[in-house]
């Protein structure tokens, strides 16, 4: 299985992360990541993110700017 992140603008429109995305092996690893690199992502024009599995949407959007307010 691959975890992958699927990156977009606030209109969902697809966007370029200013971060190398990786694929990762678990759900928790690809969680962890998006936890360390969302501010960098958002900083680039990343708004928003969707997670998916081998493709598949798994949830999202996922708002970058909500975690800036915490």
């Amino acid at each position: 299985m691959a975890w992958t992140w699927r990156f977009e603008k606030a209109d969902g429109t697809e966007a370029v992360p200013a971060v190398e995305p990786e694929e990762f092996t678990t759900q928790g690893d690809a969680e962890s990541w998006i936890g360390e690199e969302w501010k960098a992502l958002l900083e680039g024009g990343v708004d928003q993110v969707h997670l998916c599995e081998d493709g598949q949407e798994i949830y999202g959007p996922m708002s970058l700017h909500a975690a800036e307010e915490d």
